[in-house]
């Protein structure tokens, strides 16, 4: 029912807007529309998007299994409140993918909202964020689903990142001269995901980031976004790295994963993760490295009588290297190669190797795009698969 009110107040307002201000629609990919009060004292940009995702996995047995969905289906609102000063951003998904893991711990509702924040320039360079968005973690989690070089992440993400949660953060840019850039980033959170509804079950989750860009900044934040689209005329670097503390976290992936739970309720334990990442781009060609670390103060969950739940954190390391090449009637080729490596001594768990191969044709950028990637995966150097895929988005 949620989801029906959703689509027919947001229909409406779109409707209404677009009859009413048509000469005033921006350019393709710059949102439906933008709304500003009579006085200037607010605005909205309001926008849309889509991905469509066909997939088939050849597994080892030679057996192969095909799967079509609504990857991505979301709706933003952004824009200021009273000053420029006070920002705001909310992002809604609509797909199953989006809005699954529906629990006790946010009250058997839909997990509709992805984002809703503001983002505060109390004084000068500073800016304090609150509410629910990505915590400051890996650079490959922070680049939007939309934004991606191929179909979607790496096995690195999905293993390791840290994703959203409810908390702020305060965020801080210098100059140290006409190029190099700092960039500081610290976050207080909730530590277990978002959408939580039932209180901090754990303790709280610290995460500290620097970002160093010693050539200057990109253009269009080229940094966060994936391929040259650009066309950097001089080299661009952001060197990164982010510490993520997780107090007492209850979940076997920091503040991803499923709950520990144990006789007395819910294991307990210190989990830090570390992010070290980069990104370079020049005339059309992009690479991005990253390197994530986790461990656990003490990773076997247990009950109160030292027995094993059988819930482990799931502790290790993990490298991703990812590099592509834009030609100019903006085709581009990209390889990635990932290894995951969790520590088998104690989660039981194989070395993953996966090697990808994507291919993608930007008709408007990132905002209308066809992207089709080949990967394949081994487990302890034994083969395990082959995943075909193959996406259209859709941004307005």
């Amino acid at each position: 029912m949620t989801k029906h009110i959703l689509f027919f107040l947001s229909l409406i307002l779109i409707t209404n807007t677009i009859l009413s201000q048509e000469n005033e629609s921006p350019a393709f990919g710059d949102g439906l529309f933008n709304l500003v009060g009579k006085d200037a004292s607010w605005t909205m940009k309001i926008g849309a998007r889509i991905q469509l995702l066909g997939a088939t996995t050849f597994d080892s047995e030679r057996s192969s299994q095909s799967n079509y969905q609504i990857r991505r289906a979301r709706l933003k609102f952004a824009g200021y409140a009273h000053t420029p000063k006070l920002k705001y951003k909310i992002e809604l998904g609509l797909s199953n993918r989006d809005i699954a893991g529906a629990s006790e711990f946010t009250g058997y509702a839909p997990r509709y909202i992805l984002d809703a924040f503001v983002k505060w320039n109390f004084y000068k360079n500073f800016v304090l964020w609150f509410g629910q968005t990505k915590l400051p973690g890996n650079r490959e989690r922070v680049i939007s689903s939309g934004n991606m070089q191929q179909v979607d992440r790496s096995l690195l993400n999905s293993r390791f990142n840290i994703d959203r949660d409810f908390g702020f953060q305060l965020r801080h840019k210098a100059k140290l001269s006409n190029t190099f850039i700092i960039n500081t980033i610290y976050s207080l959170a909730q530590g277990e995901g978002r959408n939580i509804t039932t209180g901090n079950i754990g303790g709280f989750q610290h995460t500290a980031r620097i970002e160093l860009l010693p050539m200057g900044a990109f253009l269009k934040k080229g940094d966060y976004t994936s391929s040259d689209l650009q066309y950097e005329s001089q080299p661009k670097l952001s060197i990164a790295a982010s510490y993520d503390l997780n107090n007492n976290a209850v979940k076997d992936r920091s503040n991803q994963g499923r709950y520990m739970v144990n006789d007395a309720g819910y294991y307990n334990t210190n989990i830090t993760t570390i992010f070290v990442d980069a990104m370079f781009k020049y005339r059309g060609f992009s690479f991005m490295g990253e390197y994530a670390l986790r461990n656990a103060q003490d990773p076997i969950a247990k009950n109160t009588d030292g027995s094993p739940t059988g819930d482990i954190v799931q502790v290790g390391n993990g490298l991703n290297l990812q590099a592509g090449y834009l030609i100019k009637n903006n085709w581009e080729a990209s390889l990635r190669y990932t290894d995951i490596r969790l520590d088998q001594s104690i989660t039981n768990k194989p070395i993953e190797k996966q090697y990808t191969l994507g291919i993608s044709k930007y008709i408007v950028g990132h905002s209308l795009k066809i992207q089709s990637d080949i990967s394949y995966l081994t487990n302890d150097n034994v083969y395990q698969n082959v995943l075909y895929r193959i996406q259209f988005d859709l941004h307005f």
